[in-house]
């Protein structure tokens, strides 16, 4: 590998992966030859989705972006370390982290404050998202579906489609109790 090449890591739990972060992975991949988006394993936020059906989900929305001119290349790997330890083992220089809201501003800058005291040598780069994007959440975009409602404007039509065979197949299992 050169050390030339710019390498950057954009983490996330991606449980499912919305608009939003395909909107901040297309963005990314334009700034540097590289971009890895890095799938949390997070069991701490209890996902709905297991780690290898996160990064399925994901490397199958990103496949597109990564043929498209002007993209960096595009790869999905799974972790369950320290960021900034995942970071340092590909090789990246670079963090991404969308913004929402000052919420997020608040909890990412203080990430990105610890990050830089125990790897100085990797910078966090926050990108604002999209307008149309600011107020999608994973964590939303479930419980709207776990209600009923239609999501589909927040999530690709694959996304979509395991979200409602899953939200269908619980209902069915919880009908037969």
């Amino acid at each position: 590998m050169t050390d030339d090449k710019r390498i950057a890591l954009y983490p996330g739990t991606f449980d499912p992966v919305t608009y939003g972060h395909l909107d901040i992975i297309s963005r990314a991949s334009r700034i540097v030859d590289k971009l890895v988006v890095g799938v949390a394993r997070n069991a701490g936020k209890g996902p709905l989705y297991s780690l290898s059906e996160r990064v399925e989900m994901v490397r199958d929305e990103v496949s597109e972006l990564a043929n498209r001119n002007g993209h960096g290349e595009i790869e999905v790997l799974p972790f369950g370390n320290l960021l900034i330890d995942f970071a340092r083992s590909i090789d990246a220089k670079l963090i991404f982290r969308g913004l929402r809201a000052v919420s997020d501003f608040e909890y990412e800058f203080q990430m990105a404050g610890m990050n830089a005291r125990i790897a100085p040598e990797v910078e966090t780069v926050f990108l604002m998202a999209s307008e149309k994007q600011q107020f999608v959440s994973s964590r939303l975009i479930k419980e709207i579906v776990g209600l009923g409602g239609d999501v589909q404007q927040f999530v690709p039509p694959k996304v979509l489609s395991r979200l409602t065979e899953r939200y269908h197949r619980e209902e069915d299992s919880s009908a037969a109790d």
